[in-house]
């Protein structure tokens, strides 16, 4: 027996010159395994923790509606309601006649009267405009006259154009061009100023 082994001991532990068994404990695999679980666990929080962070500061990304599934739409904002335009018996037409043809303040007056306007003054143009009209007629009134008179008065005549000055009465004053031949054709008149009078429908939400 070699002077290295112990005493009791012998078999395979016995030790025989100079080299012997190293002597250590077998691994514990149960403790492995725990550690690994853990290590993966610790990941997966880390991961979950970076992206409720990313969320915050990125606002939570698109919303859901709380029935469940797309986005909800944003309803379209609800239109002011416009003041409807005034009828032709509410409108006080003053004609004048700025061309070298006689008598076309008149006609143009009573047919005008038969439309339903009333009818103010009839008489040649003012010096400012007599004669001074290329086109086929201009519509002077009040601003407040842009979006009622001028828009009903202009259904009866095509390629006016539209002045204002600082009047405070709501008579318009409908003024012959030299390019004017005679006011639109009634049915056509009437058609246009139907539609001046329908409400236009409200726009819808947008998703």
């Amino acid at each position: 027996m070699s002077m290295l082994t112990p005493p009791g001991m012998g078999g395979k532990y016995r030790i025989t010159g100079d080299k012997y068994p190293r002597m250590r404990r077998p691994r514990n695999r149960r403790r492995i395994v725990l550690a690994a679980v853990a290590a993966v666990v610790a990941l997966g929080l880390a991961g979950w923790g970076t992206l409720q962070l990313i969320d915050a500061f990125t606002g939570g990304g698109a919303k859901t509606s709380a029935s469940g599934g797309g986005t909800r739409c944003k309803p379209a904002p609800s239109p002011s309601a416009a003041p409807p335009p005034p009828l032709p018996r509410q409108i006080t037409v003053n004609v004048y006649n700025a061309t070298p043809r006689a008598g076309l303040a008149k006609s143009t007056a009573d047919e005008l009267k038969k439309r339903g306007f009333k009818i103010g003054k009839v008489a040649n143009a003012p010096a400012d405009y007599d004669k001074k009209v290329p086109g086929t007629a201009v519509l002077l009134g009040a601003t407040t006259a842009q979006n009622g008179a001028f828009r009903v008065l202009g259904t009866q005549v095509q390629g006016f154009q539209a002045k204002t000055d600082t009047r405070r009465t709501t008579d318009v004053d409908f003024i012959i061009g030299t390019a004017f031949k005679a006011l639109d054709a009634k049915a056509s008149a009437d058609v246009a100023l139907a539609a001046l009078s329908q409400p236009k429908p409200a726009a819808s939400g947008k998703c």
